[in-house]
């Protein structure tokens, strides 16, 4: 290999995000804060507390709450074992034994699952072992591969005992949550919630994270604000409270183009006859769906009414609706809902395609549009789930909740021209000798205390270029500090945009501040 082609190999490798995650660089972050701080306020005011809940959870968390057949929990999460450290890497020969010794003292003392599959796996292990130790020890002195028998015998060995190490589990399942309903019901059993005044009022906001194809809006780690009434009862004031909270949310952002539509799905009463009769509906027109549609009319006939599939949108509009099959407590339910909106002045439409698959889920369910975001315009979508705490190990317990997608969100409000302009510097110091150096640092600590941004360069610049500086910054001012300014108290202050320039003294200057910016 030449000298240059030596060289080129050892060129360090240039680092980039990963694919479907990204940067926030600081020109967005101010409309992510912005956002978020909204959040923040507005639920506040509805009298919800925040939580903050692990990036991680248990796999099997997400798989009785999501659903294990499900695309989100079968091909979309992030999921790894969470290894002990002391157990060495299965990477070579000489590691086996040590390996297996580990993995026996680890299940005798719980440190690995010590479930009875687990048992066994370990129990198989050690005969495959065992089986490879005799191999090994009836090999002949200076046996070649491939002559002889008794080197087969020990090659088959040797793999099957890597091959059974593999079925060892060495840890508990834990994935990158995908959404945060089932941590935050987790957490209300975890924390014995259900001992609090009812309901409780919980909001979150952060990261989730699924392993889809990236596309405008939709990412691998993606971002949600979500909000949860765990608790009390199902009074349908509790439902239109929540659906008020988001949409003043939405308003107070001035998002544009907002859409409410809502439905009901019935109750474990009347949704699964209602999905019995959709189900024989569907067996009558399966020729003329597409593959997807034909194989949801026996896993999940509701996921039929989501499809965007122009051809089969005439054959979903002859179908049974399920807002005509709800049982009297659901109607009433239903009715009830939609008053308590009306009375709040809040604008819905209804939408009887609107479904959710799973079957804790009941009677409301909503979604929010906006404009900007094509095809893919929902920002937020929710219902009622009054089957989930149970469902993960609690008491029976009423629920509602929504989450929204943030990433989506602030698409559409920087689409709709609602970002706010980047901020510069309120103010730059250009400080010129040893003595105003001092009067700098003082009066940089002094303005940051009141509450404004500044830029205090860290060495000395001419006059010139320290302008130039502040200019590139966004400042709006420039304080002048030279040897003249502190021999007089006398500072320097300098608009930017016009450049007119005035001196004050210190509380002077601090006052003139204060007015105009």
């Amino acid at each position: 290999m030449s000298e240059g082609a030596a060289k080129k190999e050892e060129k360090p490798r240039k680092f980039q995000a990963i694919r479907g995650t990204r940067d926030l660089l600081p020109s967005e972050t101010a409309l992510w804060n912005r956002v978020e701080q909204t959040a923040h306020e507005v639920f506040a005011t509805f009298g919800y507390g925040e939580i903050r809940l692990p990036i991680f959870e248990s796999t099997d968390l997400f798989a009785r709450a999501v659903g294990g057949e499900t695309d989100i929990v079968s091909k979309e999460m992030y999921t790894f074992e969470d290894r002990p450290i002391g157990i060495p890497d299965l990477t070579a020969f000489t590691d086996l034994g040590e390996y297996v010794a580990a993995v026996e003292s680890a299940i005798r003392s719980e440190v690995i699952p010590n479930t009875l599959s687990n048992r066994e796996a370990v129990k198989t292990l050690r005969k495959k072992f065992d089986d490879f130790v005799d191999a090994s020890q009836q090999l002949k002195p200076g046996f070649s591969q491939g002559s002889d028998k008794q080197f087969e015998a020990y090659r088959s060995s040797f793999f099957q005992a890597h091959f059974f190490a593999t079925y060892v589990q060495l840890g508990e399942l834990l994935s990158l949550r995908p959404e945060a309903t089932a941590s935050v019901c987790r957490a209300y059993i975890e924390h014995n919630m259900q001992q609090l005044p009812q309901p409780v009022k919980l909001y979150y906001m952060g990261p989730m994270f699924r392993r889809e194809r990236p596309q405008k809006g939709r990412h691998r780690q993606f971002y949600q604000i979500g909000a949860e009434v765990v608790g009390g009862s199902d009074a349908p004031a509790i439902d239109a409270e929540v659906i008020e909270m988001v949409m003043t949310f939405f308003d107070r952002l001035e998002l544009q183009g907002v859409q409410l539509d809502i439905n009901s799905i019935g109750c474990r009463e009347c949704r699964p006859k209602y999905v019995e009769l959709l189900r024989a509906a569907l067996l009558k027109v399966k020729d003329e769906l597409g593959p997807d549609s034909q194989r949801r009319i026996e896993t999940n006939p509701l996921r039929v009414l989501d499809s965007k599939l122009e051809s089969e949108q005439g054959i979903i509009a002859t179908l049974p609706r399920i807002a005509d099959h709800l049982c009297e407590d659901c109607t009433k339910h239903y009715a009830a809902v939609k008053h308590q909106l009306e009375i709040r002045g809040v604008i819905f439409r209804e939408n009887w395609r609107l479904v959710r698959g799973l079957d804790y889920y009941m009677r409301t369910t909503f979604e929010i549009t906006a404009q900007g975001l094509g095809s893919q315009n929902a920002v937020c979508g929710g219902g009622r789930y009054d089957g989930l705490v149970e469902l993960l190990g609690g008491p029976p317990t009423k629920g509602i909740g929504f989450a929204i997608g943030e990433d989506r969100l602030i698409l559409s409000l920087q689409e709709s021209g609602k970002a706010p302009a980047q901020q510069g510097r309120d103010v730059y110091i250009a400080w010129m000798g040893e003595r105003a150096q001092a009067t700098a640092i003082r009066a940089a600590k002094d303005l940051r205390k009141a509450g404004f941004s500044v830029e205090l360069p860290p060495v000395e610049q001419k006059f010139g270029k320290a302008l130039g500086h502040a200019d590139k910054l966004g400042a709006k001012y420039a304080l002048i500090l030279g040897d003249n300014e502190v021999s007089e108290g006398l500072w320097t202050l300098k608009t930017l945009a016009d450049g007119s320039q005035a001196k004050f003294t210190e509380p002077d200057l601090l006052e003139h501040l204060k007015k105009h910016l």
